[in-house]
C-alpha cells in the first residue's frame, strides 16, 4: 500500500523500473581506469567489509537450500539487512530485497547520505527515491557504522557503473547478486559478487526462488559491464545453450 502524498503522486512511485535497452559495450582500457578512479564518499567502509566478509562465508552448500526460509534470510543478514516482511514499504520493509530482479545490491552507505535524493540521472527510477527512514529501520546495528540497503542495479552494466547505489548514494556496494546461466542455461545458479565483479560465493537455491523471467532479465541487465563476468565461470560446456548467453 503505498501513500503517496498528493503533490508526489505525478511521479508514480515505480520503485525501480529498469529499462531493456543494452548500453553500448564499453571495454576499452581507458574507460576502465577512468571508473577505477571514481570516488564514492557515501560508502560506510568498515560496513562494506563486514558484508563482503559475511557473503564470502556463506558455502555454496548453505546457499542451496530452500530460498524463503534458509537462503534469503542469510542473505539479507550479509547485507547487513533485517529480515521484515510486516511492515510497509518505505518503514523498514525488506521481503523484495534480493526477490526480483532488480533490487540485488548490497548497498552500505554512510547514514548522512541515506537521505540523498535521486535526481533523475538513472534511467527508471523515480525521481527522489525517498529511501532514507526505511534504511534506518532495516540496518542491522552490527553490521557496523552507516546503514544497508537492497538497491537498484539498473544501469550496472556500464562504466563507471549507473545505478542507484553508485549515483544516488555515491556508495560503493558490499557485493551484487548475479543470477546466471548457470551449466543447465537455466538461471537457476546465482553468484555474489564484490563491487568489481570478483565472485565472493555462489549457490543454487530450492523452493520458491524469485521466477525464471526476473533472474534472465537480472542477467541481462548487467550484461556488458563487470558484473555479468562472474557467468563465465559457471558456463555450460556446450559453449552456447542457445540465445547466445555467453556472459559477453
Amino acid at each position: 500500500h503505498h501513500h503517496h502524498h498528493h503533490h508526489r503522486s505525478t511521479f508514480v512511485r515505480r520503485f525501480c523500473r529498469a529499462t531493456n535497452e543494452m548500453s553500448d559495450d564499453n571495454d576499452d582500457d581507458g574507460e576502465r581506469a577512468s571508473a577505477s578512479l571514481v570516488v564514492y564518499p557515501g560508502t560506510a567502509e568498515e560496513r562494506l567489509q563486514t558484508c563482503k566478509n559475511r557473503a564470502k562465508g556463506l558455502t555454496e552448500d548453505e546457499l542451496s537450500r530452500d530460498w524463503e526460509t534458509l537462503v534469503r534470510p542469510k542473505l539479507l543478514w550479509a547485507a547487513g539487512l533485517r529480515d521484515v516482511r510486516n511492515v510497509a514499504p518505505g518503514k523498514g520493509y525488506t521481503g523484495h530485497c534480493f526477490n526480483d530482479f532488480n533490487h540485488v545490491d548490497a548497498t552500505t552507505m554512510l547514514m548522512h547520505t541515506a537521505d540523498n535524493e535521486h535526481d533523475g540521472s538513472v534511467r527508471g527510477i523515480a525521481l527522489g527515491n525517498q529511501l532514507g527512514d526505511g534504511i534506518r529501520a532495516a540496518s542491522l546495528p552490527d553490521a557496523g557504522p552507516g546503514g544497508s540497503w537492497c538497491t537498484c542495479s539498473s544501469g550496472a552494466n556500464q562504466e563507471p557503473p549507473h545505478d542507484v547505489a553508485h549515483v544516488q548514494f555515491q556508495s560503493k556496494i558490499a557485493w551484487k547478486l548475479v543470477w546466471v546461466p548457470g551449466e543447465a542455461g537455466d538461471f537457476s545458479r546465482f553468484v555474489l559478487v564484490d563491487e568489481n565483479g570478483k565472485s565472493l560465493t555462489t549457490g543454487v537455491p530450492t523452493g520458491n526462488v524469485p521466477r525464471v523471467e526476473e533472474r534472465e532479465h537480472n542477467f541481462r541487465m548487467l550484461r556488458g559491464g563487470r558484473y555479468a563476468e562472474c557467468a563465465k565461470e559457471y558456463e555450460s560446456s556446450d559453449v552456447n545453450f542457445g540465445g547466445g548467453f555467453g556472459a559477453r
